[in-house]
């Protein structure tokens, strides 16, 4: 296929190959992938500027996107890339073979670290998806620092660098410049720009740190000479995304059983105090009783109702044998899905893209955090169901843009199935409300707790 870029690719070009350091904050749908890889061409093959390529990605977009991005485009068949992917042998065979770009999945990059140490080969880097790096205490973030100095050139890709706030841009930008903008280290970036929020004085530990006035612009303009932001909806006209909610009512049986596992789950903190960790494991058991299964124990499953199934059952048939794309969250959530529904075909390699694309599969079914960065399945369908709703505002945005995206030649319907008076309404109101984070979730079982027992409780972190 012949590629005629838009004028923001052939920006986005232009400053890959004019910067050392670049990070293309652009939006989900602009083309990334392409833009880059068109820039990895000209620098390669037209200036003789690079030697070595590696590209950093999550698994799904490591083993398909890039490759297949490749194919596509008539300017970039004779490029040669490598995958190194699966077992220590395989990635070690991937490593010797002879390619212009290597591509491995960011859990990997650590291992690679370690392997070439000093030896580091890769002059350019490209870290796809960045804010997968916005935790400086992650242990990919400590491993790409080390060799950080060894790199000559690196690009960093992204739709939502600050997706929880501010506070996750040291990292990405530490990566691209060593500090230059935001500091050397990110207590100094904090206390630049920030002040302490919520917190406990008792223990001197700050749960969350709120930007000064005016530290939103000064760090714009701190990083605008190496930093391009594009939104998909200054460039692009895409077809109307339509979100819907489902309100999954629950029968009787089903509600007082609920109602009793609720209960159970919350009556231990009447009273006293939630902490942000417990929080986070009563917001899960909620949320998988919405769904209509439950952990016990023993690890065994223990089914509560079939609500959300049946309710499921109807969008497939309304959508009348157009392919439908559904997110799960939970591996009960997956086993009860597929013992309903025995056409639906489970989202894990690069064939199944091609399938779902090829228009093969009816119902395709995958997890967020598994889908949500890079896929292209705009070509398969239109229609998303959130048959288990996520947190991660960043997770939601993603997974519904693999279909609301550049090439989608429908109207774009999500259908969120919602069960009646559980966890699902108050983490609809948080997606709504494009909220994120740890205040959002502590709200938010912070409300259910009140719906039974008054809210004498209190609600802190650790």
């Amino acid at each position: 296929m012949k590629f005629t870029p838009h004028v923001y690719q052939e920006h986005a070009v232009e400053k890959i190959v004019e910067l050392p350091a670049v990070g293309l904050f652009l939006d989900m749908g602009l083309g990334k992938t392409v833009a880059t890889l068109t820039a990895i061409d000209e620098l390669l093959y037209d200036r003789f500027e690079v030697g070595r390529v590696l590209v950093i990605a999550p698994l799904r977009v490591a083993e398909s996107v890039w490759p297949a991005e490749i194919e596509k485009w008539d300017h970039l068949s004779h490029l040669r890339i490598s995958k190194v992917l699966g077992t220590p042998r395989e990635r070690l065979a991937a490593l010797s073979a002879l390619a212009d770009i290597y591509v491995i999945n960011r859990e990997n990059v650590g291992w690679l670290v370690d392997y070439y140490g000093k030896d580091w080969p890769f002059d350019t880097v490209v870290v796809d998806e960045l804010s997968s790096f916005k935790s400086s205490k992650a242990k990919r973030f400590r491993a790409l620092r080390k060799v950080r100095p060894l790199i000559n050139r690196i690009v960093g890709l992204t739709g939502t660098p600050a997706s929880n706030g501010l506070i996750d841009l040291w990292a990405q930008l530490y990566l691209l410049d060593q500090g230059e903008r935001l500091g050397k280290n990110v207590t100094g970036y904090r206390n630049r720009y920030f002040d302490p929020g919520r917190q406990d004085p008792r223990r001197r530990v700050v749960y969350e740190w709120v930007p000064k006035l005016g530290a939103e612009e000064a760090i714009h303009r701190k990083i605008s000479d190496i930093c391009v932001s594009m939104r998909a909806e200054d460039y692009l006209d895409l077809p109307e995304r339509i979100d819907n909610v489902v309100t999954v009512r629950l029968p009787s049986t089903a509600r007082e059983s609920y109602e009793q596992l609720e209960r159970q789950f919350l009556l231990p903190f009447i009273g006293g105090d939630v902490v942000a960790k417990t929080a986070a494991v009563l917001a899960n058991k909620l949320l998988q009783l919405a769904n209509g299964a439950v952990y016990d124990e023993h690890g065994g499953v223990e089914e509560i109702h079939i609500a959300k199934l049946d309710a499921l059952e109807e969008l497939i048939e309304e959508a009348n044998g157009k392919p439908v794309l559904v997110a799960y969250a939970y591996r009960h959530d997956l086993a009860r899905l597929q013992e309903r529904f025995s056409k639906a075909w489970v989202l894990e390699t690069p064939e199944d893209v091609r399938r779902w694309n090829a228009g093969e599969v009816p119902l395709l079914l995958a997890h967020p955090a598994s889908a949500g960065h890079g896929l292209n399945l705009q070509v398969g369908g239109n229609t998303v169901v959130w048959f288990g709703l996520t947190w991660s505002l960043e997770l939601y945005q993603q997974f519904n843009a693999r279909l609301h995206r550049q090439g989608q030649k429908n109207s774009v319907i999500v259908h969120h199935l919602v069960a009646e008076n559980t966890m699902d309404e108050q983490v609809m109101k948080v997606l709504e409300g494009k909220t994120a984070g740890q205040t959002a979730l502590l709200e938010a079982v912070k409300a259910r707790i009140e719906g039974y027992y008054g809210g004498h409780q209190r609600i802190k972190e650790v």
